[in-house]
C-alpha cells in the first residue's frame, strides 16, 4: 500500500488546490426587456431567446 514519505505542508496543499475555487456567475442583459439572464438560455422575464419569442413568459 502506498504511504506517503512526509506530511505534505499547508503551503503545498493550499497551492494544489488553487484551481478549486468558485467563480461568480456570469450574468447578460435580455435584448428584448433588459433583464438579467443567463448566457444561451431563454429569458424568464419575457421568454425571448436569440431576438425571437420562444416560449411565454413566466409571471
Amino acid at each position: 500500500m502506498a504511504v506517503p514519505k512526509r506530511k505534505t505542508s499547508p503551503s503545498r496543499r493550499n497551492m494544489r488546490r488553487s484551481h478549486h475555487a468558485l467563480t461568480a456567475t456570469q450574468f447578460q442583459e435580455c435584448s428584448n426587456c433588459g433583464e438579467l439572464k443567463l448566457p444561451h438560455h431563454i429569458c424568464n422575464g419575457c421568454g425571448h431567446y436569440n431576438g425571437r419569442e420562444v416560449s411565454e413568459p413566466k409571471a
